[in-house]
């Protein structure tokens, strides 16, 4: 995973990885075809497991509202400040000159989290705490600040520090309606 952050995708080389690790440049090959099926290894071990868990949640017996704050809030604990967010920054930049690594990565990552993503939406929207009922099929909108948080980590947070779980709470409040403190 480090040498992919530091590199990135096209300039990382099996040689360097193998250097890294220790071990000789033909052991890798015991384990791995190529290049980009380690890299989808690191993204099945790094991040699928996060997106998993996300998926995997019991039906919400509170508002739909605290399932998916919680939701967004422990993501953006797992994405920023750790080499998760890097990893995510990497597929972001590099994904356009490489397509078969954004594939994979839309396949075993974007697509799950939209899919849990569009039924809490739809719950929501059963319920009545949700007005807006094409939100469903946009559930980009509700996991675009984790998405711009992960992304102004890296290129902004130095100029302009982001409070990620107060956007979040914003953000939240936009679709459902504000909060009123008692």
């Amino acid at each position: 995973m480090e040498e992919f952050i530091a590199r990135g995708f096209a300039a990382t080389r099996l040689d360097d990885i193998a250097k890294r690790a220790g071990v000789a440049k033909g052991t890798i090959y015991l384990h791995f075809k190529d290049k980009e099926s380690m890299f989808e290894e690191l993204v099945r071990i790094v991040i699928v497991p996060v997106v998993a868990r996300l998926t995997a949640l019991p039906p919400p017996t509170g508002s739909v509202r605290d399932l998916i704050e919680g939701i967004a809030g422990h993501f953006l604990k797992e994405m920023i400040g750790t080499r998760r967010g890097d990893l995510v920054r990497l597929i972001v930049a590099e994904g356009p000159r490489f397509p078969s690594v954004a594939d994979f990565y839309y396949r075993e990552v974007v697509s799950r989290g939209l899919a849990s993503m569009r039924a809490l939406i739809e719950l929501g929207i059963a319920r009545g705490e949700i007005h807006q009922n094409s939100l469903a099929r946009y559930p980009q909108i509700l996991i675009a600040p984790a998405m711009i948080a992960v992304i102004w980590q890296s290129l902004f947070a130095r100029h302009a520090p982001l409070d990620a779980q107060d956007m979040l709470r914003v953000h939240l409040d936009l679709i459902f309606g504000e909060r009123r403190t008692t």
